[in-house]
């Protein structure tokens, strides 16, 4: 008579049990790491809505703060979930799917949380201009402050739709540039420059105060230019 089959057992050698503790602590690994990420919220802004009147209204900045911002912060927050799960469900499809949503909601986050701080209302140093190595970095490239203004004045005011107009910073050429950003795109990982003064152009941003006048709240928002933030900006980068 044969011999009674017997059911195959896993190998219990001391390489396979090794390989198996290694593949539970990835896995425990992983799933901490998603829970463990950090999740996106409102900054406070660093004076009260009202300040940068007769420049931005305090309703708009209202508006523009504890709504559009906020809904950016919550949408992100919302992909950035979405993405944990499926990338720990190896979920290819909601993986790609989840790439437009933070790549508009993670920019606006970026956007305006920069943009909140490059603003002062003069009270508090905002408008005049920049001076150190802000001021001879902006005079090498256009040789002078008043050229660049009216360069990125341009730029800003002939974004198509929706965007932003930003002053960067180049780090292979030590040099700042002028460049434009359509919708939320994030400046630098876009462009590759380190974004250093923002003006928002969509319509959220001036509507309710200079209507469909983008030139006017261009011009105007000059006078809350926080020049020792773009500064700050500037020696961080470095």
């Amino acid at each position: 008579l044969r011999p009674p089959l017997q059911s195959p057992t896993r190998s219990s050698t001391p390489s396979s049990m090794a390989l198996r503790t290694v593949a539970r602590t990835a896995t425990t690994t992983a799933r901490r790491a998603v829970g463990a990420r950090s999740v996106a919220t409102l900054p406070d802004l660093p004076y009260g809505y009202g300040e940068l009147e007769p420049v931005i209204s305090g309703e708009i900045m209202e508006l523009h703060h504890s709504k559009h911002h906020n809904t950016y912060v919550t949408n992100l927050n919302v992909a950035t979930e979405k993405l944990a799960e499926a990338t720990e469900k190896g979920d290819v499809t909601t993986i790609v799917q989840m790439q437009a949503a933070i790549k508009f909601n993670g920019g606006g986050h970026l956007n305006h949380s920069i943009f909140w701080q490059n603003l002062a209302p003069p009270s508090k140093g905002g408008g005049g201009e920049p001076d150190g190595e802000l001021a001879a970095l902006i005079n090498a490239k256009f040789g002078s402050f008043d050229a660049m203004k009216t360069q990125l004045s341009g730029s800003t005011v002939a974004v198509q739709g929706s965007g932003w107009g930003w002053l960067g910073y180049d780090k292979a050429t030590n040099s700042v540039a002028i460049a434009t950003c359509p919708n939320q795109d994030p400046l630098e990982a876009t462009t590759g420059l380190v974004p250093l003064f923002g003006i928002d152009v969509w319509e959220h941003a001036y509507y309710l105060d200079y209507k469909n006048v983008r030139p006017d709240y261009v011009n105007a928002i000059w006078e809350l230019a926080n020049w020792e933030d773009v500064a700050a900006r500037l020696a961080a980068a470095k």
